[in-house]
This record gives structure tokens, sequence and C-alpha cells, in this order.
């Protein structure tokens, strides 16, 4: 008995750790980032001093908690860069993550906001958006980037996409498309030929809630 005593409480620590990061997932995705650790604690149904144990600040929960998501959006920025043709890779860049952050505003939060703290992501995002940047050149020099398009041009999608998570859950996706696919017919250097994605109905949702 003496001896399964450390491994219950490490099975009990292991547990309490994936339920506050379950917890912070989901509170950061409904509401982004402001969301107070004590109410974290309570979905996770642990005291808040569990919850400091595990994770001494914010930050470091915030880190934790977007560990997945960190490494999706790398990878999406990763196999977009090595498309040999760049316009598309840079397509797909947009919409791939796009639809990633229409259902979690607290990563486009984490991703977007610059915090001294937050080393990991400060590091993560100077090189994806390094890699953006070329990317965007090399659409340029193939002539289908628009001449006058900047990286912050890029963040703007991003920054805009925040607004998706708070339509409804089944409208995300098909919004998603549709403002990827309108963000990409204004940076295109020539008109489209083709057609957008079917509209999402986002607008019954705003009208219900004044």
């Amino acid at each position: 008995m003496a001896d399964q005593l450390p491994q219950m409480l490490r099975s009990d620590a292991r547990d309490n750790r994936d339920r506050l990061l379950e917890a912070a997932r989901e509170l950061f995705s409904e509401r982004g980032l402001d969301v107070p650790m004590r109410e974290i604690a309570r979905r996770a149904e642990v005291g808040p001093a569990t919850l400091y144990r595990r994770f001494p600040t914010k930050q470091a929960l915030i880190d934790a908690a977007f560990t997945d998501e960190l490494r999706q959006c790398a990878g999406i920025v990763r196999d977009g860069c090595a498309d040999p043709d760049p316009w598309r890779g840079l397509c797909a860049v947009i919409r791939d993550i796009t639809e990633l952050n229409a259902h979690n505003q607290g990563f486009v939060d984490a991703f977007v906001t610059s915090n001294p703290g937050a080393i990991d992501f400060t590091a993560h995002r100077a090189g994806m958006l390094h890699s953006l940047a070329g990317l965007c050149r090399r659409a340029k020099e193939a002539g289908a980037l628009r001449p006058d398009i900047v990286l912050d041009d890029l963040i703007l999608v991003l920054m805009a996409g925040r607004g998706l998570a708070a339509a409804p859950p089944d409208v995300r996706p098909a919004a998603a498309r549709r403002l990827s696919a309108l963000a990409l017919e204004a940076f295109r250097a020539e008109p489209a030929r083709g057609t957008l994605p079917p509209p999402a109905r986002v607008a019954p949702a705003v009208l219900a809630n004044p």
C-alpha cells in the first residue's frame, strides 16, 4: 500500500492537470483570454491552490493550453510554404488558419497579442510570420499576389477571424470558408473566374443578440 501511494498521487496530479487544460481550452475558446483563473478552476472542479500549483501564472496556462494549436498552425504554414505554387500555398494557409481559428477565439488572441511573457508564442509567431513574408514575396514575384499587399494585411485577416468564434458552432466552418475566400479575392492580382463558397447565414444570430 505504501508503494502505491506515490503512484496514486501522481495519477491524481495528472488528472488535475488534464482537467485544468481542458477547462482552459474550453473557456479560452468561448470567451478569449480574459477569463479569470478562478473561473477556470471552477470549470475544472479543482481549488485555486491546485491551479496555481500546476500553473503558477496565467501565461504558463495559456502556453500549455495552446501547444496543439501552435503545432497545427506551424504545420499549416510549413506545408503552404513548401508548395511549389506560392499562390496555391498562400491560399491554403489563409483558408486553413482561418478555419482553425474560427473554433478558438483564445488562440487568435494569444497569437496576435504582443506579450513579453509569452516567450514560446513570441518565437513561434516570429518564425511563422517570417515564413509567410517569404511566401508572399514569392507569390508577388509569380504575379499572383497584388504588389501592394503587405504582411500586416494577413494579420488583419487573422484578427477579423476572431469574430467567427461568436457565430453559432454549426455556422463557423461555412463562415470561415467565406471569409477566407473574400480575403483572397482582395489579395488576388487578377480577378477570379470562379465563384465564392456559399454564404454563411450569420445575420440571424447577430440580429437575435442585439
